[in-house]
């Protein structure tokens, strides 16, 4: 039976609701890891840190689909939930085709540019080549990466997590078996790889416009409209703590780079890149959920239901602690299964990686709840409290973090810099929750 967002939700029907969020955010990241995987057993680990230089940038390029989609989310599902069907899929085109503009711009520019911005990201000469090849290609594919991120979101709007779910194996299993083909059967190297992540997203994005270019299937659809400047004014400052804080999380990471080459060169990063391509996977899990979630939550906002949105939020809530712990546990006794499964040809390198993973790991007892804080205000329409909680978390903690405890405590101070980062922005974004309860009656 399917679930409608004007349901009540028990733990049972949000979990299956939010579940194909859930698989279909961790699934997308997967395929990002088998990349991985492909490239440092396949091509060796200087390949593995020439992609990971790269694919910061990437992400952020892909942070303006996941902005255009969090925030269009929102107001689309709000429109529905007052009741005006065919205002909700005016706005929805529109968004869909400002994602197709803006993605089009910026792939070209950073195709003409990815040079410099190798270099600025800390490529090495012993690294440029293999990421002006990645790189290139990649960015290429910026239209239908951006298009995947949003539609990610939509899909739930739509009320059809599971098509979504659908589509983001589809595109994983496409770049894997690509991957396999073009790296292992024909030896194109590290411009295999890229090109199998482009038409993985081209599966994921392309594939949706065709299918809401349908007739009356469904609520959702792509249909004629015009500009509304200030709703899509509205949507950007919306999914702004979206964009900041993907944009955050890759300049980060430019940071972890840099810091790391200033350390012990490329294998820091070769080791960093195994914890991130991990990482992808565990902080998947709770983007879902948020993701997932966060229509219900609109709607319910938007009908000025307030019993069903506390019942949501305090479910959410208990959901994201009980899943936060279990992460820990996961992460510690997996480290270094999931390390050699990228460096074990390396034994100096694989030790690096456990060690600083079960340091590193600790965070996941915070960032869930840091994750769900800042989507749960993108969801009730609150972009700038939203993209406070993001930027506080992801740039300034995370990046004031890395640089202060690198100086003090050498390579574990970087290890340990997310730890720290995530512990004090979940105090913040608990004191934040508290504060604005009464405002939005979701205790």
């Amino acid at each position: 039976m399917q679930i409608k967002l004007s349901d009540h939700f028990t733990y049972r029907k949000l979990l299956r609701f939010t579940l194909p969020s859930i698989v279909m955010m961790v699934i997308s990241s997967i395929y990002s890891v088998v990349d991985g995987l492909f490239v440092a057993n396949l091509i060796g680990d200087f390949a593995l840190s020439a992609v990971n230089i790269i694919f910061p940038f990437a992400m952020i390029i892909g942070a303006f689909g996941f902005m255009l989609g969090t925030g269009g989310s929102a107001l689309v599902a709000r429109t529905l939930g007052e009741g005006d069907e065919t205002l909700a899929r005016r706005y929805f085109s529109m968004i869909v085709y400002s994602v197709i503009l803006l993605g089009a711009v910026l792939s070209i520019l950073s195709v003409l540019f990815v040079e410099p911005i190798a270099r600025m990201a800390g490529a090495s000469d012993a690294l440029i080549a293999d990421c002006v090849t990645y790189g290139r290609i990649l960015l290429a594919g910026s239209v239908p990466f951006m298009l995947q991120t949003s539609f990610q979101s939509f899909f739930v709007v739509a009320e059809k997590p599971h098509l979504g779910l659908l589509l983001s194996v589809a595109a994983g299993v496409t770049n894997m078996a690509l991957d396999y083909l073009l790296i292992a059967v024909i030896p194109l190297g590290i411009a295999g790889a890229a090109l199998a992540t482009v038409l993985g997203y081209c599966v994921g994005g392309i594939i949706p416009l065709f299918y809401f270019c349908g007739k009356e299937r469904h609520s959702l659809r792509l249909t004629k409209t015009r500009l509304y400047p200030r709703q899509l004014l509205h949507v950007c400052a919306n999914g702004s703590s979206e964009l900041l804080s993907n944009i955050s999380a890759s300049v980060v990471s430019i940071l972890y780079n840099l810091q790391l080459m200033r350390l012990i060169g490329e294998m820091g990063v070769a080791a960093y890149s195994v914890m991130m391509y991990v990482d992808f996977v565990f902080v998947a899990a709770f983007l879902g959920f948020s993701m997932g979630s966060a229509p219900v939550v609109s709607y319910h906002y938007g009908a000025k239901n307030h019993a069903e949105l506390k019942s949501v939020f305090r479910k959410s809530m208990r959901v994201i602690l009980v899943t936060s712990v279990l992460m820990v546990l996961i992460s510690e006794l997996l480290s270094r299964p999931l390390s050699s499964a990228f460096v074990g040809f390396n034994p100096e390198l694989l030790e690096m990686t456990v060690h600083g993973f079960r340091l590193f790991a600790l965070c996941y007892f915070f960032c869930g709840l840091n994750i769900y804080a800042s989507a749960f205000f993108t969801a009730l329409c609150n972009g700038a409290l939203s993209a406070l909680l993001s930027f506080l978390r992801t740039l300034l903690l995370r990046g004031g973090c890395v640089l202060l405890l690198a100086g003090l405590f050498g390579l574990n101070g970087i290890w340990g810099a997310v730890v720290a980062a995530e512990g004090i922005g979940a105090v913040v974004s608990l004191a934040v929750l508290f504060t604005q309860r009464k405002h939005y009656h979701y205790l």
